[in-house]
């Protein structure tokens, strides 16, 4: 993807290379960094977990004759220095992060990529006449969540060898080499009350400290790509990656594979892992990979649950959750139709699926467990979300629709697994699911509005309009029938469907909130108020499928919907990816997480079904 113009310059637009440990180098195409999380290596010391910043950024000068052009751009209290953008001529991200610079009648070419699987970053320049290039390093050394500050303490020493400069700031993280044919002087400074905007803007501590140790000088010849490389594991430069790859698949420290939920600043979560497997691995036929993961988080269950999420430090994982055990059904079922190992299911998965629905059943964490009464599906604990609206603000306490609408289909699963198994307990699951959808039925329907209730609560039905009705039609073994699935199709898509993925609250609603904006108080209360999710495009596509059938008609109005949100992504945030939300009205901002895995995974799976 090639950008040329003035607005490819925003610094709303932002690059990301990864290497497949979960570090990863990220920033803005016009060279400003806006956010704590924008460097040139983030590394992964535990993949892909406990990330730090080691490098920053770079400040770049060409020399050429006495002319000095200043490439980069650093924002100070009031000030934006130097303001390196507007040299640039163009920008690719294709096949890694690459600038063009245009130096008064001189070429500059500058490229960014991470060496895959190592802790290191390779900057390199190529220029079309003789320059010198001064290169000044700014190291943060800090976790990739904080922000670092001046102290007495951080050692400003730098070793030199042959093709080698080494710093080692502070006891306890490994020493940060660059590796050039350049010439290196030392003179270390402090460069105090550097912003970050975007961090400004959510509300966030937003000015940090960076030590800088001194400057590397290189001389660049017409033609010849000369390359810096930053490394806290010894690796020399090599050439760019020929095309990148999935950033979001990644290996952990034992060399199993895992998914990142988004970039830069989420880990593996268990929920995110499970829908965007299906897009991200099963689609494309990695079907090995996508068992690895599966058995990978199978390993962890505890109690019939599998972690939400991995910590960034530690071992211990969290199973605050309502429905990623119950997406890994759905996980399973599709890697089956795409031509999975059936062994796979009857040795390892269907074994464990016993285990989980008997937890299910009995009762698990968090109050997760079937209510005897109805046969529904009732979760929650004070403190604690479990369902993917994970704020304080949406509770969701009681049965959620969604999760009774993944309870029946994996109870329908078992039924359907255990038949082919020559499984007894077959009939009483396909006897439980029964159950489950007869009292879905009669309690989940809002005759008033002809739709689904979002949650029966404790004190009662909760009637706002959310989007998590979809999944009842989406999901497979008809929970409902024709015309009810038809009636909530379309007002989901009446009240709900915008160009960039479904609103999270409809309009009318006194908690409706239209921007995901301000403090992180403020954030939260809009996370999932109207906000709008990318990633249900894909169960409504689904869904509308399910309800008004496969005609030629409506495949193309599908095939609109996703080339639509494409080319609403392309326009702004990250290139090459899809974020994580959208503010629920024009204009609408990506916000949230700029690099989103079920967001791009979902697209891709429906994209899949639909294109062929």
């Amino acid at each position: 993807m090639t950008f040329a113009g003035a607005s490819y310059a925003s610094p709303d637009r932002e690059w990301l290379e990864t290497n497949g440990t979960g570090a990863f180098a990220m920033g803005t195409v016009a060279g400003l960094n806006t956010r704590r999380y924008h460097a040139l290596l983030v590394a992964s010391l535990k993949p892909p977990a406990e990330r730090y910043v080691m490098l920053s950024r770079f400040e770049e000068e060409a020399v050429i004759g006495d002319r000095v052009f200043a490439l980069s751009s650093c924002q100070y209290p009031s000030t934006l220095v130097n303001g390196g953008h507007k040299w640039l001529d163009e920008f690719r991200a294709e096949p890694c992060a690459t600038w063009r610079y245009d130096l008064g009648g001189v070429k500059l070419e500058k490229q960014v990529y991470l060496v895959p699987d190592r802790q290191a970053v390779v900057v390199r320049y190529r220029s079309d006449a003789p320059l010198t290039l001064r290169l000044r390093p700014f190291l943060a050394y800090r976790d990739y969540h904080a922000l670092a500050h001046a102290n007495s303490y951080l050692d400003q020493g730098a070793e030199q060898s042959p093709g080698v400069v080494r710093v080692a700031p502070y006891r306890g993280l490994p020493p940060l080499e660059f590796r050039s044919k350049g010439t290196f002087t030392h003179d270390p400074h402090w460069y105090y009350n550097i912003e970050y905007l975007t961090e400004l803007e959510r509300g966030l501590d937003f000015r940090e400290d960076l030590f800088t140790p001194g400057i590397l000088t290189i001389d660049l010849q017409p033609g010849e790509w000369t390359p810096v490389c930053a490394s806290i594991d010894g690796t020399e430069a090599v050439e760019p990656p020929l095309a990148k790859r999935d950033p979001f698949i990644v290996r952990r420290a034992d060399g199993k594979p895992t998914i990142i939920a988004g970039y830069p600043w989420f880990t593996d979560w268990g929920r995110d892992t499970m829908i965007s497997l299906p897009g991200l691995l099963i689609a494309p036929r990695r079907l090995d990979t996508a068992r690895e993961i599966i058995e990978g988080f199978l390993q962890f269950r505890n109690q019939g649950i599998i972690p939400n999420r991995f910590p960034d430090a530690g071992e211990t994982p969290e199973y605050n959750t309502a429905d990623a055990t119950l997406w890994m059904f759905q996980a399973v079922r599709a890697w089956l139709q795409a031509g999975g190992d059936p062994a796979f299911l009857r040795d390892v998965f269907y074994p464990a699926a016993k285990e989980i629905i008997y937890w299910h059943r009995r009762g698990t964490w968090y109050n997760i467990g079937v209510d005897p009464q109805d046969h529904l599906l009732s979760a929650g604990a004070p403190g604690v979300q479990l369902t993917w609206m994970d704020t304080k603000v949406t509770p969701r306490y009681g049965k959620p629709v969604e999760i009774n609408a993944l309870w029946h289909a994996a109870l329908s699963l078992m039924a359907d697994w255990g038949k082919m198994l020559h499984d007894p307990a077959a009939e009483d699951y396909r006897a439980e699911a029964d159950r489950v959808r007869d009292s879905f039925r009669a309690l989940f329907w809002n005759p008033h509005r002809k739709c689904l209730y979002d949650v029966l609560a404790p004190e009662g039905s909760i009637a706002q309009l959310r989007p998590n009705q979809i999944f009842a039609v989406s999901l497979p073994f008809g929970l409902l029938e024709l015309g009810q699935q038809q009636a909530v199709v379309r007002i989901v898509e009446r009240e709900l469907l915008t160009p960039v993925g479904l609103r999270t609250l409809e309009r009318a609603d006194p908690d409706y909130k239209p921007r995901y904006e301000g403090s992180p108080v403020e954030r939260d209360g809009a996370y999932h108020q109207g906000t709008v999710w990318p990633w249900l495009l894909g169960p409504f596509v689904d869904a509308y499928l399910v309800a008004f059938g496969k005609t030629e008609a409506n495949l193309a109005h599908c095939r609109d919907l996703v080339v639509t949100l494409e080319s609403e992504a392309a326009q702004s945030g990250c290139i090459g990816s899809i974020a994580e939300i959208y503010d629920a009205e024009e204009p609408r901002y990506p916000r949230g997480c700029p690099a989103q895995a079920w967001s791009v995974a979902e697209v891709a799976r429906v994209k899949a079904g639909l294109f062929g």
